[in-house]
């Protein structure tokens, strides 16, 4: 007896759990499509018809754990003044990162993947992290604490300046008391730059 048809989106979406679970196990290295059409009971090349690589469905994993981490951090403090949000909301994107690191260590190889492929999660995680700082400057600029004139550039040059305390590879790579001192340190250096007439 045939199984009923199901819909794209689930079938994309118990794709997606299965291939996730199997990472977290084996590893992106240690698994294979086959592993993930086995799992599911389905053909490789059913796998394959909504992802055309494993590169592309660790992408879409990615993607979808990177919107649900900054979600998190969007509504972080709201009502705390903007310097003071700036500080909180590096630090514990900061210190997600260095949890995902710790016990997700099959997040640490995709984004590994991700960064070397130029995949479309890569660009989006940069996207939404510079949108997270121009929140923050404007928000900064309508309370009158920031003086600047082109937030959207200066989001942009904000993101690139905390990359050494955002980036997953950098982060893996320095020791933990260093990485908060220079988190702190950034922070009030980018806040005092926002805050000076020099950041027009």
């Amino acid at each position: 007896m045939r199984r009923p048809r199901r819909k794209a989106e689930e079938t994309r979406e118990d794709i997606l759990a299965t291939a996730e679970a199997l990472f977290r196990e084996k590893g992106i290295s240690g698994c294979s499509i086959a592993d993930i059409a086995h799992a599911l009971q389905m053909s490789p090349a059913n796998v394959f018809k909504h992802f055309h690589s494993k590169a592309a469905l660790a992408d879409a994993i990615c993607e979808r754990h990177i919107d649900l981490m900054i979600g998190r951090f969007g509504t972080l403090d709201a009502s705390a003044p903007a310097p003071e949000r700036l500080c909180i909301v590096v630090r514990k994107l900061m210190e997600a990162h260095l949890k995902d690191i710790r016990e997700n260590p099959y997040l640490f190889e995709l984004i590994l993947l991700m960064s070397e492929a130029n995949l479309p999660s890569g660009r989006h995680y940069k996207q939404l992290i510079e949108a997270l700082f121009l929140d923050l400057i404007r928000e900064g600029i309508e309370s009158g604490v920031y003086d600047v004139s082109d937030p959207e550039t200066l989001s942009r040059h904000v993101a690139s300046a905390f990359a050494s305390v955002l980036h997953p590879i950098l982060l893996a790579k320095t020791d933990i008391e260093e990485l908060h001192d220079r988190c702190d340190g950034l922070a009030r250096l980018i806040n005092a730059a926002l805050q000076s007439s020099l950041a027009k």
